[in-house]
């Protein structure tokens, strides 16, 4: 079964930066599609960002470059960099993944979440 393990979240004050992994396991197949996504209390989850294998990239425009997604696909891991964080950025953040191609953003395979908390 494919497990996404997320470690990285914590607090922060605002202006701070933090840095979030993804590990995947479980599959004999590459991921094609791995990203980013969060949910505050009371909203919706949101993309946050996402790439592909071949490093093709896609950003929410919520987040105004402050953020930066990477991979290592030899270790089957997704990073995701977060500068200049603002108390508005805290949320649950999920890993997410995919194996198929052509699908977007949103992908099969969700992590547990690693909570963000950002304060003023």
């Amino acid at each position: 079964q494919v497990q996404l393990v997320e470690s990285g979240g914590g607090l922060v004050q605002a202006g701070g930066s933090l840095r979030l992994s993804c590990a995947a396991s479980g599959s004999m197949f590459s991921f094609n599609v791995m990203g980013w996504y969060r949910q505050a209390p009371g909203k919706q989850r949101e993309l946050v960002a996402c790439m592909s294998r071949g490093g093709s990239t896609n950003y929410a425009g919520t987040i105004k470059g402050r953020f930066t997604i990477s991979r290592d696909n030899a270790k089957n891991t997704v990073f995701l960099q977060m500068n200049s964080l603002k108390p508005e950025d805290t949320a649950v953040y999920y890993c997410n993944a995919d194996l198929r191609a052509g699908l977007g953003c949103w992908g099969d395979y969700w992590g547990q979440g690693t909570q963000v908390t950002v304060s003023s």
